[in-house]
């Protein structure tokens, strides 16, 4: 649970600072942290599943990103910013497992209702899903995959995006750009691919039928 992770961060913090700077209070970032989790567990551990198609390991990261949060309380400059600050970490979580085990999936960008969390059954569902969108997701790069899984599925807004992504509101906007004719490209030499495969299963079966 992530309570006894933050507990034990908690008992682990020095006066120094190791957990949280001396200008905090150690309670108050564990509350702060225990109602962030309380609202937004959810919807982080769905942004990790997608991200590492991993369930367990996703839920490992959850709780990881949680710690995280209160461990860097203090760089934390405004409380409405919040979330874009939990996605900012939860983002760097996933890309340092993902580095760790050079491997990049993703969950098709359907199926999903925006500001809301999906149960265990739908992300396990959605996990058994292939297709044409997963593999041109595959195919376009790593951070325009991020930027389109955290706009699309979980509707972060402009600002909120550059501060997950710890870049430019400009720069967040160029990068999701980028990442939607990347991925429209990919989709269509995807699709074409289908088509093409089609066809000459059609024929070969006309062949067949025809001897």
């Amino acid at each position: 649970m992530v309570a006894d992770s933050l507990d034990i961060a908690r008992r682990q913090a020095n006066p120094a600072g190791f957990a949280v700077s001396a200008g905090w209070d150690r309670d108050d970032a564990y509350r702060f942290v225990e109602d962030l989790f309380a609202r937004h567990q959810n919807e982080i551990y769905a942004y990790l599943v997608r991200m590492l198609r991993d369930p367990e390991l996703a839920a490992d990261l959850t709780q990881d990103a949680f710690v995280k949060a209160y461990r860097a309380y203090d760089s934390l400059q405004k409380p409405e910013n919040a979330r874009a600050w939990l996605y900012q970490i939860a983002h760097r979580v996933a890309l340092d497992n993902l580095r760790r085990r050079r491997i990049v999936r993703f969950v098709p960008l359907v199926g999903e209702t925006r500001n809301t969390s999906p149960s265990a059954e739908h992300l396990a569902m959605d996990l058994r899903l292939s297709g044409d969108l997963q593999r041109a997701l595959e195919k376009i790069p790593e951070r325009q995959r991020a930027a389109l899984l955290l706009a699309e599925l979980h509707d972060l807004t402009g600002l909120e995006l550059a501060a997950a992504l710890g870049v430019s509101h400009v720069a967040a906007r160029a990068l999701l750009t980028r990442a939607r004719e990347s991925l429209r490209q990919a989709l269509a030499i995807e699709r074409a691919a289908i088509a093409e495969s089609e066809a000459a299963a059609d024929a070969a079966r006309h062949r067949e039928t025809r001897s």
